[in-house]
Formats: structure tokens, sequence, C-alpha cells
């Protein structure tokens, strides 16, 4: 069942959308904790609203400004208060008509926000401990 953009939330996986493509950048390369990928990053949107998604990997480089996607096995995080949809391997998109979605001046310049800061995979330093007889055995 696909979802809706203004049902997206951070922390979302296995998302199956259909989305119009309204702008996509030129692929690059970053560092990940995984070592370098490649990535391109499109504004994508359906009539609830617009979000930023990124494509990972073999996914990277198959879309194009004006495509109506329908994407699967997406998931969610988000970057500056704003919910961000990623996708990564070329199967999961598919391209569809073009009636399948709304026109992108149909789309509106709203989207969905992220509540309370929501980071997936970062978790909170632990603090270190030290006990007074361990410091004074030291010294």
């Amino acid at each position: 069942m696909s979802v809706k953009v203004q049902d997206l939330k951070p922390g979302m996986n296995n998302v199956n959308i259909i989305v119009r493509v309204l702008d996509v950048s030129e692929p690059k390369r970053v560092m990940t904790r995984s070592g370098e990928r490649t990535i391109n990053e499109a504004i994508v949107g359906d009539e609830t609203g617009r979000v930023k998604l990124t494509l990972w990997g073999k996914a990277s480089g198959s879309v194009s400004k004006g495509d109506v996607i329908e994407i699967r096995g997406a998931w969610t995080t988000s970057f500056k208060g704003y919910v961000q949809l990623n996708v990564g391997g070329s199967k999961s998109i598919k391209k569809l008509s073009d009636e399948a979605v709304a026109k992108e001046e149909e789309i509106p310049d709203t989207s969905p926000k992220a509540v309370g800061g929501f980071r997936p995979g970062h978790k909170r330093p632990r603090r270190r401990t030290y006990s007074r007889s361990s410091r004074r055995d030291r010294e």
C-alpha cells in the first residue's frame, strides 16, 4: 500500500510511495561510515506535499525531472527538522504513466516536519564515570 508525502515520519521503513520528480541534482560521491558511495538528491512530491529524496548506489541517476515514479522499500530519516526519503537499488524505482500523480503545478510547497529531533542509528554518548578510589590509586 502506498503512503502520501504528508504521512511520512522519521524512522519509517519499507515505504511504498508514488511521486512526481520535481527537481534532480547531479550524482555525487560522498564518504559514509561504510566508505565512499554515489548518491543524488531529488525533490519529489504528490498532491499532499514535497519531500527530499536521496537515491543511493544503483538508484542514483535513475530518475529525471518530470518522471512519475513508484518507489518501493524506501526508508525515512530527518535532517534540519524535515523528513527525508531514501532509496537504494535500481529495482526499487519503477516509472509510471504521467497521470498516476498530480501535475507539478498542483503539488503544494509544503514538506513533512520531523518532530523531536529523530536521528536513527545515533545513540547518546555514554558518560564516563570514575570512582574516587580508582583515581586515588593512580596518583
